[in-house]
């Protein structure tokens, strides 16, 4: 069996019927080898008893698998043994079997060499020995003719396992060999061996750590992906016959030492296939940090590595004992490098009495540019699947399980495209239809009582459906709509006319933001661009750029006070993506990009502008990603993520006054579950003591966003608005910032009263005190002195006279 790991997945070849948490490539015919590229973890090749090798590229669990290959190469030279990728260059493939080895261009889907026949050897393995990336073979020696000699047959019959040191400039003869034990199969049974190259020496030495079940195979888990917080040095995957065995080899320290982790290879491929063919020789870029097994040896004399086994069932597979190259870079970043104040965020959801429960029909396929639900600080409205496009609107001042009879809700006749409050009325609704037209519905005091069927307001003017709408940060009644027909559309609510048009889209749009002043409107399109308009000075764009690679879908927003912004997408591989673009210079591309994970749904962004945290997750999603957002490298500093315990519809937060400053709770949202509303507290963890003061450190004066600053006619005319500030702390705390400093309390004694030297007198002395106050003063009066008795006149003196007993007469 072969078993092969790249930093994200674990691939091996069974006969077995899979479990549900992994997933089955449809090779036709026998497996007899697979590699993972090394510039990329999701691209495996295998080669297969049918001559042919398939490059497949394998999507996340919750993912359709492919049910093809991406490419076949047709080797068509007998049963294929081995295949490997170019440690050096992209889509270079060495392919083996019997007869020969090929170099193959995946690219091109073509053979760069003709075949080269042994004689006397077979190939065993290909792997790259010298820096200058030339493809060297090491062959183990086998007759092709029986021998006679009864101690060789008896050799045969017994197969000696056995190391060698080879020089890849003199294949002659081996520099040194290694016996290691003799066995009649295939693998080893009850031993895993590792072996080191001893400092200043060609010799071998061996380590071995038994295991309880038999080997299959050993796979050798890349460096990237190692946790270099508990010093880590190396980890091997065992493939057993039901299990699959992670086996993690740690240096014993109490602290992070860079001298286990010299610099290792990276991700990124030195030269291209033709290049190489060319004659050109490259070397991968290193990282800074983690090791490389090429560089260093896996253990010194002097640090011993100490293995520990923690099984995994094979139906665990996408448990998570493979830490991902960001876990790994989160461990590094936060030992070495800058580090966010708000790194140890926790998220919790709140009491449930809180919660409105029992929630049914709720509509789970909204279209990709919309939110799927939308709240504010009173009220959360939910789209329904139930014909009309109905929408319920909840009222978050009354908790409880909802009833079961039908609720009253708002009808719109049409299916809904998108809907949001407004954010200076909180009783305003506006919803936008598949027919083009927007529909303002104003809710009454206190909710719903009744269905309503007619809108306060409708907007008609756009030609084809609506993608999404945004209301102004800043002028009351300002609304911006885009549509299929490719334009953003400005609207004043109060006169129910259309202001402006702005044009330049070539295909659909995503997503757009207003920025914070409320000056300019950013989009983010599936032609590739991300293009800034002044809407009260052109109707084209004024800035425009390179965009995410990805078509399924994008958001935008403002981060840094409107210096930067930031889209979430996807790449050219279909992962989800974060990308920080410069607003003064959008097609210099971006200045900072993020990897997040893979999944179809876009994250939909929140960004605080108090804190600089920035919150994502997307729908159907169990994780939200925080990460702080500072203006220079390295731009994204991520923070500890929130994880749900089953998939939500998403989140919507709510004003920073509804946060409880007294808990230091920096952001409130509303989690829209399956059949739940829930209030979700995202809070920074500070000590006891120093909780009874006003956190002014993360809690500075905050905008009063939800007020208008100016009209919309005020605005169109010219004129720029800006909210007040207002301090969230209350009257009876005291600022963090003018709290007394406490002393600093010593736990114990300094060393200079332990290494003091003391005299012999001294010594004698405390000794004889110690010996006195454990045996206690001999002048003190004993215990049975203490007791009382008792008094003298009770005591009576009797006079004892004889007795006379007469015996009865008989």
């Amino acid at each position: 069996k072969h078993i092969k790991s790249s930093c994200s997945l674990v691939a091996f070849n069974t006969d077995q019927a899979v479990c549900p948490n992994s997933l089955s490539l449809p090779v036709p015919d026998l497996v007899t080898d697979l590699d993972f590229s090394p510039f990329d973890d999701y691209l495996l090749a295998t080669c297969s008893a049918d001559e042919t090798v398939k490059l497949w590229r394998v999507c996340d669990l919750d993912q359709d698998q492919p049910s093809n290959a991406e490419v076949t190469l047709s080797a068509a030279d007998g049963r294929l043994e081995i295949v490997l990728f170019h440690p050096a260059a992209s889509g270079l493939l060495a392919v083996a079997s019997a007869r020969g080895v090929q170099v193959w261009d995946v690219t091109r889907d073509t053979a760069l060499t003709g075949k080269h026949t042994p004689s006397v050897f077979i190939p065993i393995t290909i792997t790259a020995l010298n820096t200058r990336s030339c493809l060297q073979l090491l062959y183990f020696k086998c007759s092709l003719k029986p021998y006679s000699d009864a101690n060789l047959h008896l050799c045969l019959q017994m197969r000696q396992q056995e190391v060698r040191l080879w020089d890849s400039r003199k294949l002659s003869s081996s520099l040194s060999s290694l016996s290691l034990a003799t066995s009649n199969a295939h693998s080893f049974s009850g031993s895993l061996f590792m072996f080191r190259e001893a400092d200043l020496s060609l010799s071998l030495s061996v380590s071995h750590c038994l295991t309880d079940v038999s080997t299959r195979g050993v796979a050798l888990v890349p460096k990237l992906a190692l946790d270099v917080s508990c010093c880590e040095v190396l980890r091997l995957m065992q493939l057993s016959d039901n299990f699959i065995v992670p086996i993690s080899y740690q240096v014993p320290r109490k602290d992070f030492h860079a001298d286990l982790y010299p610099d290792t290879v990276g991700h990124t491929p030195a030269v291209t296939a033709e290049d190489w063919w060319k004659g050109e020789n490259k070397q991968v870029l290193t990282s800074s940090v983690l090791a490389s097994t090429s560089s260093s040896p896996l253990s010194t004399p002097s640090s011993s590595a100490a293995p520990s086994r923690s099984p995994s069932s094979t139906s665990g597979l996408s448990s998570g004992f493979l830490p991902s190259p960001s876990q790994s870079s989160r461990a590094i970043h936060s030992m070495l490098g800058p580090s966010s104040k708000f790194r140890h965020i926790q998220g919790a959801v709140l009491h449930r009495d809180t919660h409105i429960t029992n929630l049914r029909g709720l509509h789970l396929t909204t279209p990709g540019e919309c939110d799927g639900f939308c709240a504010n600080g009173q009220r959360v409205a939910v789209p329904l699947a139930i014909a009309g496009g109905q929408i319920a609107v909840f009222e978050l001042s009354q908790p409880g399980k909802l009833p079961d009879t039908a609720l009253p809700t708002i009808q719109n006749s049409v299916n809904v495209a998108d809907f949001c409050w407004d954010p200076f009325d909180t009783h305003k609704l506006v919803v936008a239809g598949d027919d083009a037209k927007i529909r303002v519905w104003q809710i009454p005091k206190g909710g719903l009582t009744e269905t309503l069927t007619e809108p306060e307001r409708v907007l008609r003017g756009h030609t084809e459906k609506i993608y999404s709408i945004k209301f102004h940060p800043h002028a009351s009644g300002l609304l911006a709509s885009s549509s299929y027909d490719l334009t953003v559309r400005l609207w004043n609510l109060e006169t129910g006319e259309e202001v402006k048009r702005l044009s330049g889209h070539q295909d659909q749009i995503f997503g757009m933001a207003w920025s914070p002043d409320g000056k300019l409107l950013a989009t983010v399109c599936k032609d590739g661009k991300v293009r800034l308009y002044d809407p009260r000075k052109s109707t084209l764009p004024i800035q425009e750029g390179p965009g995410p690679e990805g078509q399924r879908g994008a958001r935008v927003v403002w981060v840094c006070d409107g210096k930067y912004l930031l889209v979430s997408g996807f790449d050219s591989r279909s992962e989800r993506q974060l990308y920080l673009f410069s607003a003064e210079s959008l097609a210099s591309g971006s200045v900072a990009s993020a990897p997040a994970d893979v999944s179809p749904s876009t994250l939909i962004p929140f960004y605080d502008p108090d804190t600089s945290v920035l919150i994502l997750t997307g729908k159907g999603d169990t994780r939200v990603y925080i990460y702080e957002i500072v203006p220079e490298a390295p731009y994204f500093m991520e923070c500890s993520s929130f994880h749900s315990s089953e998939p939500h519809k998403g989140l919507c937060f709510l004003p920073k006054a509804e946060c409880d400053v007294r808990d230091v709770e920096v952001a409130r949202a509303i989690r829209l579950g399956k059949t739940t509303i829930e209030p979700v507290a995202f809070r920074v963890p500070r000590v006891k003591v120093r909780k009874e003061f006003f956190q002014d450190d993360v809690f500075p004066e905050t905008a009063v966003w939800w007020d208008a600053s100016l009209t919309a006619a005020a605005w169109l005319s010219g004129s720029n608005g800006q909210h007040h500030k207002i301090s969230l702390r209350p009257n009876d705390m005291t600022p963090v910032s003018e709290a007394p400093k406490e002393a600093p309390v010593r736990k114990y004694l300094p060393s200079s009263v332990y290494l003091e030297e003391k005299t012999d007198e001294q010594k004698k002395e405390e000794l004889l005190s110690a010996m006195v106050a454990k045996l206690g003063n001999r002048e003190d009066p004993l215990p049975q002195e203490s007791y009382e008795g008792v008094d003298e006149d009770e005591w009576v003196s009797k006079e004892l006279t004889p007795q006379t007993h007469t015996p009865d007469d008989s």
